[in-house]
């Protein structure tokens, strides 16, 4: 049997009959964009992230993009981005019409290195994103202290971590706002495009709400030009069939998590992730570092398991931004990720057997090439 990357139809297979009559009812109310099953998950998302205000919007890269526009950020503003991330998050910045500047990353935690920051901040800063990649909270008390000393807004993208929590708070608790992407494969994943910006303050929420809706008030009231970005009924009454099981579907992929480490963790040529001190990681990946990790992903799918690589390449590094004319000496760190990082596969419905036949193959994997060395 084939062990994918991620399994949606498990998933889907335990909820079937909630979602057939979530989406129904949105259907006979013909409530498509915004509307009351919006308003609904909206409320229920900020309660689960212990926030003020949560605004749904079209996806996790127009959460940012409107987050960063609501706080003033455009041109001649430089935002502070960690260097492996996807490209959405430097993405988000550029529509702006601001520039962002890259960070390195933490070698254990892959989270933007709070000392990195304080070597790249520039004088034009206006904001940080720190990226709580592969749902690994990033540093927040040190990012939050570095923001406030040096007046930046702190726009977290919590895209990859739904439900993780820094030093026992809820990301909430920190910075300026949360934006994140209910892409179908995240933690928290809807059946098409949707995303949010969670935060405490209201009168960002508002402006983000206008700005996601052509930047109006009333259906005819527009104060400003805004864009197209709402979330609709459909995948908002879909998100909340999920929401109320998705601590329990933490936990399972904390469970799956701690398979893979009694599995891999003592291995050769394998570095399993680390958790760093007050961290509650959520487990949106669970990524590996191998020295000859293109060699194993190989000898995986001979096997009919399924990895993935996230990222094959530093945002800094790609065709969109080499206008910037980085090197790897810029960021070592994430230059180094780039051949050495590899997904495993993860979601909660994985039971001990799959996690220990993926172990089992990576052992074997791994003491064969011991052994030629």
């Amino acid at each position: 049997m084939t062990i994918p990357l991620v399994d949606l139809t498990a998933q889907r297979r335990t909820i079937q009959t909630e979602l057939d009559a979530a989406m129904q009812a949105v259907i006979r109310d013909n409530a498509f964009i915004q509307g009351p099953y919006a308003a609904t998950f909206e409320r229920e998302f900020a309660d689960f992230c212990q926030a003020r205000c949560c605004v749904g919007v079209g996806n996790g890269t127009d959460a940012l993009y409107l987050a960063l526009r609501a706080l003033g950020v455009g041109p001649g503003d430089t935002v502070m981005v960690p260097a492996m991330t996807f490209v959405a998050t430097a993405e988000a910045v550029t529509l702006t019409g601001a520039t962002p500047a890259f960070v390195d990353v933490d070698p254990s935690t892959f989270t933007m290195d709070p000392d990195d920051l304080c070597r790249k901040l520039v004088p034009s800063a206006k904001a940080v994103i720190p990226v709580h990649l592969y749902g690994h909270p990033a540093s927040m008390e040190e990012i939050d202290a570095i923001a406030r000393e040096h007046e930046l807004f702190v726009v977290q993208d919590a895209a990859q971590a739904h439900g993780a929590t820094f030093q026992g708070h809820p990301l909430a608790a920190f910075g300026t706002c949360c934006c994140y992407s209910f892409y179908p494969g995240k933690n928290l994943g809807a059946y098409g495009d949707a995303g949010g910006v969670v935060t405490n303050d209201a009168v960002l929420a508002e402006q983000v709400r206008k700005l996601a809706n052509h930047g109006r008030t009333a259906k005819y009231g527009h104060d400003f030009p805004g864009v197209n970005s709402r979330l609709d009924g459909l995948q908002a009454a879909i998100l909340s069939v999920k929401l109320p099981r998705l601590d329990l579907w933490t936990a399972s992929r904390r469970q799956v998590a701690d398979w893979y480490d009694a599995g891999v963790a003592a291995l050769p040529d394998i570095v399993a992730p680390v958790t760093g001190p007050g961290a509650g990681h959520v487990y949106h990946l669970y990524v590996i570092q191998c020295r000859k990790r293109d060699a194993l992903k190989r000898s995986l799918a001979e096997q009919g398991i399924a990895s993935g690589i996230h990222y094959p390449t530093a945002v800094p590094f790609l065709p969109a931004y080499a206008n910037m004319n980085h090197g790897p000496e810029d960021f070592p760190v994430a230059h180094a990720m780039q051949s050495r990082v590899l997904s495993l596969p993860m979601y909660p419905e994985l039971d001990e057997m799959q996690v220990a036949r993926i172990c089992a193959a990576i052992t074997d994997w791994a003491t064969g090439l011991a052994g030629e060395e």
